[in-house]
């Protein structure tokens, strides 16, 4: 039993909730695209590849209940789609992210400079923080060339 597969079945049981080898597959792409931002889709486009037993319905289900346990955080970048990526527990908070309007590109920003603002709020609102969201949406290095090479035709 290797690493992964010993986590969810650990994780699974002590929540009550049955061990399947598909939900360790499921947990695997996460563990293998660490940083990337999956939606269901792209997670059972993976999966698939591997084991074509697995129907997009298990997929959303798994992904969901992983999301409810807390090993997936979910995030929408206003596209209508959710993506989920697996959360790293020694973080104090998730990184934020910049988000390129021409193509779509997500960049994850590992600065957090909002330490002293949260302190603020919860002092003077008298308001417990337990975490926080932060986008930023431009244009991407590789969309700005693009557009540069436009502008000049």
């Amino acid at each position: 039993m290797d690493r992964a597969e010993e986590f969810v079945k650990k994780l699974l049981k002590s929540k009550g909730y049955k061990f399947t080898n598909q939900r360790v597959e499921i947990y695997r792409v996460f563990l293998e695209n660490k940083g990337k931002h999956l939606s269901c889709e792209d997670v059972y486009e993976i999966v698939s590849k591997k084991d074509s037993e697995i129907g997009i319905a298990t997929v959303y289900r798994t992904v969901q209940l992983f999301d409810e346990l807390g090993v997936l955080y979910s995030i929408s970048f206003d596209d209508q789609t959710t993506r989920y990526e697996l959360k790293d527990e020694t973080d104090k908070h998730y990184h934020h992210h910049v988000i390129c309007l021409s193509c779509g590109k997500v960049i994850e920003v590992e600065y957090d400079f909002l330490d002293a603002l949260e302190d603020t709020i919860e002092e003077k609102e008298n308001f417990k923080i337990v975490d926080h969201n932060l986008k930023f949406y431009g244009y991407c290095a590789d969309c700005q060339k693009k557009g540069d090479k436009n502008e000049k035709q």
